[in-house]
C-alpha cells in the first residue's frame, strides 16, 4: 500500500514537470521568432538562432544520457538542468546582438536538454506494467503548453515582444520547484563489462531516419507558424488559439493512443500519422486566408505529434534494455528534435528570404513528411511488435 501511495505520488510531480517543461516550450517555440523579430533581426538570422535551439539537442542529450546511464542519477540530473537553465535564461534579459544571443541560446539549452529525456526514463520504469499510462500523464505537459500558448499570445498582443523573457522566467522556476521533489533513487547500474551494445539494426535505422525527416517537416511550423499567419493578417493572440487548438487535438489523441497502439501496432500508425502530416503542411501552404482550411491543418496535429510521439516512445523504451534507456531516448531527441529540427528551422530560413517564399517553405516541408512516410514502410514488419 505504501509503495502504491509514493508511486501516486512521484507521478504528481512528474505530472507538474511535464507542465513545467512544455510551458516554457509554449512560451518559447511559436514566439521566440516574434521575440528575435523585434530585436531587430531578420528571417536569415532568426533560422538560425533557431537552428541553434535545436541543434543542442544533437550533442547535449546525448551527454546527459551517458552520465545518467553510468550513474542511474536521473533524477539529479533532472534538477541539475532545471537550475543550471534557469540562471543561464537570465541572459535573455540583456539586449545583446546576434553572437551575444547564439551563445545565451547554446549555453542555456545544453543544461536545459539534461531533462527531458530522464523525465521520459523514469515515467516509464515508474508506471512500470502500466506503461499505458504514459499519455494520460504526458497529457499534462500538451496542458501546459496549451496555457502558455494562449496565454503568451495575448500578453505578447498587450505587453509587447518583451514580455517574453520575464514568462519564461516564472516558468523555470516553477519547473526547478516540481523537480526537487522528486526522490534520489538510483537507478540500477551495470558494471561497463556487463552492458550489452546498442542493437543498431535496420528496423532502428529506418525509425531513426524517418524521425528525423518527420522533425525536419516541422521546422517552418516550430519556428515561423506565427510570423506566417501575422503576414497573413492574423494577431499573435488568434496565432495562439491556433497553436492551441492543435494542442488540444493531441490531448485527445494521447488519451486514445494506448488503445489504438495495442491494436493496430506502431508502423501502420505512423505511416497513418505521417501521411496526414504532409497533408497538413500541404493545408498550411495553400489554405491560410481559409479559418476552416487553417483549423484542419490543426486539428491534425493529432497526429503529427500526439500519436507519433506516443508511437515512438514505446518503440525507443522497448527497443532498448534498461541499462541504455536514457542512451535510447536521447538518441530519439537528437536525431529528430535535434538534427531533423535544426536542419528544417534553417533551410526554411532561407527558403523563406524576405516573406516572399513563405508558401514554398511549406511545400519542403510536405516533401519531407512524404519522405519520412518511405522511411517507415521500410520497417521490416517482423519489427513491429506491439506494447503489451
Amino acid at each position: 500500500m505504501a509503495a502504491i501511495v509514493n508511486t501516486e505520488r512521484q507521478l504528481r510531480w512528474l505530472r507538474a514537470c511535464y507542465f513545467f517543461f512544455f510551458s516554457i516550450l509554449g512560451v518559447m517555440v511559436p514566439y521566440l521568432g516574434v521575440f528575435f523579430e523585434n530585436r531587430g533581426f531578420n528571417a536569415q538570422e532568426i533560422g538560425f538562432l533557431l537552428a541553434i535551439l535545436m541543434a543542442t539537442r544533437i550533442i547535449a542529450p546525448n551527454v546527459w544520457a551517458r552520465v545518467a546511464d553510468r550513474s542511474g542519477m536521473r533524477a539529479e540530473l533532472i534538477k541539475l538542468g532545471a537550475a543550471a537553465a534557469a540562471i543561464s535564461y537570465l541572459t535573455f534579459f540583456y539586449h545583446g546582438g546576434f553572437w551575444y544571443l547564439a551563445i545565451s541560446l547554446a549555453v542555456y539549452t545544453f543544461f536545459w536538454n539534461a531533462i527531458l529525456a530522464q523525465l521520459e526514463v523514469i515515467t516509464l520504469e515508474t508506471l512500470g506494467e502500466n506503461a499505458g499510462r504514459y499519455g494520460s500523464i504526458r497529457s499534462w505537459g500538451s496542458g501546459g503548453y496549451i496555457c502558455l500558448v494562449v496565454g503568451g499570445g495575448f500578453a505578447i498582443g498587450h505587453w509587447g515582444p518583451e514580455v517574453l523573457p520575464f514568462i519564461g522566467m516564472a516558468l523555470f522556476i516553477g519547473m526547478l520547484a516540481s523537480a526537487l521533489p522528486l526522490p534520489a533513487d538510483r537507478a540500477s547500474v551495470q558494471r561497463a563489462t556487463e552492458r550489452s551494445k546498442l542493437n543498431w539494426d535496420k528496423s532502428l535505422l529506418w525509425f531513426l531516419l524517418s524521425a528525423l525527416l518527420l522533425q525536419m517537416s516541422a521546422g517552418p511550423f516550430y519556428g515561423f507558424f506565427v510570423l506566417y499567419l501575422k503576414q497573413a493578417g492574423y494577431s499573435e493572440a488568434i496565432a495562439g488559439l491556433f497553436v492551441a487548438l492543435g494542442v488540444v487535438a493531441e490531448i485527445v489523441m494521447f488519451l486514445f493512443a494506448p488503445r489504438l497502439l495495442s491494436r493496430h501496432g506502431v508502423k501502420a500508425l505512423l505511416v497513418l500519422s505521417i501521411g496526414l502530416t504532409a497533408l497538413r503542411w500541404l493545408l498550411v501552404a495553400f489554405g491560410v486566408d481559409s479559418i476552416l482550411w487553417l483549423g484542419l491543418s490543426q486539428l491534425l496535429h493529432a497526429f503529427t505529434f500526439g500519436l507519433t510521439h506516443a508511437a515512438s516512445i514505446q518503440f525507443v523504451h522497448r527497443h532498448f534494455e534498461v541499462s541504455h534507456r536514457s542512451q535510447g531516448q536521447a538518441l530519439y531527441a537528437s536525431l529528430s528534435f535535434g538534427v531533423g529540427g535544426a536542419l528544417g528551422t534553417w533551410l526554411c530560413g532561407l527558403i523563406w528570404g524576405d516573406g516572399s517564399g513563405a508558401v514554398w517553405s511549406w511545400v519542403f516541408a510536405a516533401a519531407c513528411a512524404a519522405a519520412s512516410m518511405l522511411a517507415v514502410l521500410a520497417i521490416p514488419d517482423s519489427q513491429d511488435k506491439r506494447p503489451r
